[in-house]
């Protein structure tokens, strides 16, 4: 468990669908350059969206003001490579669920992604960030809220901007909150 009084190592996952910002939010908060594993997409669903796709996992670090010292790995959003999913989240105190909401099926995308972690979410929270919100503002943070209320699941949810070192920062903190405070 998070003990925000002494130095703590604590890897977060990031996930989600393609497109969402994994890698950019991992880029935009880390303190030395991340290791990512982009390469061109193959998928012809993919290459509509973006010219590189992450193949195994993005990694940075960040050290908060107090010392403690977070691990941050991006899975893949390609679905072929969820395999990387339960390796990448195991030793893992908290995950952020990155939504793309320009994209075609945003809710189904959420569902699909807590469902892929069901296992790791019974025992560690999540907080949802909503990205591209500026592009589409439908389904609105409510509509995420009711999602996740028919699931029972109690997670947060945010919209960011994955560019924004101040938004990726508030997916930490509110994740480190859930932790603390449960």
């Amino acid at each position: 468990m998070y003990n925000p009084n002494s130095h703590n190592q604590i890897k977060v996952v990031f996930t989600g669908c393609v497109g969402a910002g994994k890698t950019t939010a991992i880029t935009t908060i880390s303190e030395k350059p991340p290791v990512s594993t982009e390469v061109k997409p193959s998928e012809a669903s993919v290459i509509k969206r973006k010219a590189s796709t992450t193949v195994a996992m993005d990694y940075g670090e960040l050290t908060l003001d107090g010392g403690d010292k977070l691990y941050l790995y991006g899975t893949p959003g390609q679905r072929r490579f969820e395999f990387m999913t339960d390796i990448l989240t195991k030793g893992a105190l908290g995950l952020i669920v990155l939504i793309d909401n320009s994209h075609e099926n945003p809710l189904d995308e959420l569902d699909y992604y807590l469902n892929l972690n069901h296992r790791f979410l019974t025992d560690n929270p999540a907080v949802i960030g909503i990205t591209h919100y500026d592009v589409a503002s439908q389904p609105s943070v409510d509509d995420y809220y009711a999602a996740l209320a028919e699931r029972g699941d109690p997670w947060p949810v945010i919209h960011v901007d994955a560019r924004s070192a101040m938004d990726v920062k508030l997916l930490l903190d509110t994740l480190l909150a859930v932790l603390e405070f449960g």
